[in-house]
């Protein structure tokens, strides 16, 4: 019989697992890592293409305006490609089905925040996050739309294609603001990033900011 420190980590009663283990919650595996990864290089390669498409400072920088417009196209067309690969992972759904989920507690916590207030509960996430997701596919889904209508013109007379621009152009320019204040948060907050990093979130994080979260939220 193997003596108690020739265990493995995990066969070790948890008195004698390391004290960083302990203070370490799994928060998201290697699956979920990567779609979420894959989709945020997809989608700043997007913008920036997109940005060197419409700012004449970058145009001018960069140049080549057709292979942008086709990097900016394809780009935007594997947007989905990440997501529906995860769905064959069981943690990616169950997310997703978190995500699509807005509970009395989700209420709560826009209240609390739009006043300042400090009771914000919230599962494994908030309804900050919960909004930025839905509204994120939501926009994403009418881009590749419109973008399509752009792209094939054979698919519709002018007049549509001309109002495709028109919302293709404008809900960029949101999505492109929207983006930025979903970094900004996340620069704002090193723990969140290091889950989506490692997969492990401090113990104290998670009771603090996902009150709900082990209780099945």
């Amino acid at each position: 019989m193997p003596r108690p420190s020739e265990r493995a980590p995990s066969e070790r009663p948890q008195a004698e697992r390391p004290r960083a283990d302990l203070r370490r919650v799994h928060r998201f595996g290697r699956s979920q890592r990567w779609v979420h990864r894959t989709t945020a290089a997809l989608m700043g390669v997007c913008v920036a293409s997109a940005g060197c498409l419409y700012l004449p400072p970058l145009a001018e920088l960069v140049g080549r305006r057709h292979l942008v417009v086709t990097v900016h196209e394809w780009s935007g067309l594997l947007l989905a490609v990440p997501v529906l690969f995860g769905l064959a992972s069981r943690a990616v759904r169950a997310d997703l089905g978190r995500l699509g989920r807005f509970g009395p507690h989700d209420r709560i916590w826009l209240r609390s925040t739009l006043r300042g207030g400090r009771e914000r509960p919230a599962g494994k996430f908030n309804a900050g996050q919960k909004l930025y997701a839905g509204w994120s596919a939501g926009a994403v889904l009418v881009m590749l739309g419109t973008g399509l209508l752009m792209w094939l013109t054979g698919l519709a007379p002018l007049v549509l294609r001309t109002g495709a621009t028109f919302v293709h152009d404008w809900l960029a320019l949101t999505l492109g603001v929207v983006i930025a204040g979903h970094i900004g948060m996340a620069v704002r907050d090193p723990e969140a990033r290091r889950g989506l990093r490692t997969g492990s979130v401090d113990r104290r994080w998670a009771e603090r900011e996902h009150p709900l979260w082990r209780h099945g939220g």
